[in-house]
């Protein structure tokens, strides 16, 4: 179980800042949660949430919205054809995959809509 952990380790970031423990030290996240993470920073750091706020089209999100699902596919350690990409709200993505080690990951991606 301890190589398991080590292999897929990552600072656990809440609501976009480090998360500390009682201690003020940073927490740790493993295996599942931190590749779930990985998608999710993943996508921010692509420009393609930020190009969901610009558009407005209902065609051009989608294909915004498949971009994300490509881009999550390039993720190794995710099992080609098990990504999907949810659009729960016009603020929310909700993105489910499953890993080849670790069974199935969420994540959810948070944004503000440009049609407020």
């Amino acid at each position: 179980m301890i190589a398991e952990l080590s292999r897929y380790s990552d600072l656990l970031i809440v609501d976009g800042s480090l998360s500390l423990d009682v201690g003020a030290q940073p927490e740790l996240t493993h295996t599942r949660a931190s590749i779930a993470q990985d998608v999710k920073h993943m996508l921010m750091a692509s420009g393609l949430v930020t190009k969901l706020l610009a558009q407005r089209s209902p065609t051009m999100r989608n294909d915004v919205y498949t971009e994300m699902e490509l881009l999550i596919e390039t993720d190794t350690r995710l099992v080609p054809g098990s990504i999907d990409v949810d659009i729960q709200s016009a603020e929310l993505i909700a993105i489910t995959a499953t890993t080849y080690e670790f069974g199935n990951i969420k994540t959810e991606v948070n944004y503000v809509s440009a049609t407020r």
